[in-house]
């Protein structure tokens, strides 16, 4: 799912709801950015963590 993900896609880390939703800002390789609404810049391990697509902005 995460090799979909490209920047400005809506996600939400499903192990951390309190995030609020996020824009995807790059992928490289299984390195993630997201800007979440309540958590700020986080960099995703997409090895780890699927992240739910919301809707493409």
């Amino acid at each position: 799912m995460n090799d979909i993900l490209e920047p400005g896609m809506i996600v939400r880390h499903p192990g951390a709801p309190e995030w609020g939703e996020g824009q995807v800002q790059s992928r490289i390789g299984d390195r993630i950015t997201v800007n979440f609404a309540e958590a700020g810049k986080q960099v995703i391990d997409g090895r780890r963590v699927t992240l739910e697509l919301l809707r493409w902005n």
